[in-house]
């Protein structure tokens, strides 16, 4: 029996890549995005690289919270997958005392409510089979404070806060879960921004960490990836 992976945002960057990292070992997968173009797009390809494995898509902005309920529903209607990612963000740069107005409800409902109302559709029945692994994409912007940051970073902390308290409710179940830390990975978040390509880290690289962490042995977690560009951040 083929097993499954559950990633938002699914469609581009980081969340695509671990699609076809997975995909690549067999994986079935259930992905959501915004946009039903894109995700008939990523359905397409899937199909044309992996023939034999299945692909959910289902169209979804979990910033709203009856759309994550929706999605769990699609989901948990087929199965309970045995990874899952919490991939989905959105960024808008700006400093708390003068970024626009809304912008820090839009960040925290993206980036973390988003992770908290998903992750708990799930982990009941992940408890009751003592099996899974739980990601979430969080960013150095949960680590480092920095100008410009503003809400964004405040989610991301946030973030990090949620995983590391997942970590200690879930590990005697058996669950794994992990905190991904990526610093400046080439994604269409960066678009129109004059720096060299090179520059980046290459978003199937973080999806390599992932796959890497996931393969340990049961006996083995890995609880933070902090992953930055060669020459540091940006």
């Amino acid at each position: 029996m083929s097993k499954s992976i559950l990633v938002t945002g699914g469609t581009k960057g980081i969340g695509r890549a671990i699609i076809e990292r997975f995909g690549a070992e067999g994986f079935d997968v259930f992905t959501c995005a915004r946009h039903i173009g894109d995700l008939e797009e990523l359905k397409a390809d899937f199909k044309i690289k992996f023939p034999n494995q299945n692909i959910h898509i289902f169209p979804a902005d979990l910033s709203k919270k009856e759309e994550v309920q929706s999605f769990s529903a699609f989901v948990k209607e087929h199965e309970i997958p045995d990874v899952i990612i919490n991939n989905t963000g959105v960024f808008y740069p700006g400093s708390i005392h003068s970024e626009s107005e809304g912008n820090f409800e839009t960040m925290m409902h993206t980036n973390l409510f988003s992770a908290y109302y998903l992750t708990r559709a799930f982990t009941a029945e992940m408890i009751a089979k003592k099996s899974g692994h739980i990601f979430s994409i969080g960013s150095i912007a949960g680590l480092t404070a920095y100008a410009n940051g503003g809400s964004y970073a405040i989610s991301k902390w946030a973030m990090l806060g949620f995983t590391k308290c997942l970590r200690e409710e879930l590990k005697n179940y058996n669950i794994k879960v992990t905190s991904v830390l990526p610093g400046a990975t080439f994604t269409a978040s960066w678009e129109g921004v004059d720096i060299p390509e090179e520059r980046f880290m290459k978003a199937t690289d973080v999806a390599e960490s992932v796959w890497g962490a996931y393969n340990l042995s049961p006996y083995s977690v890995v609880e933070e990836i902090v992953i930055r560009p060669q020459l540091g951040d940006l």
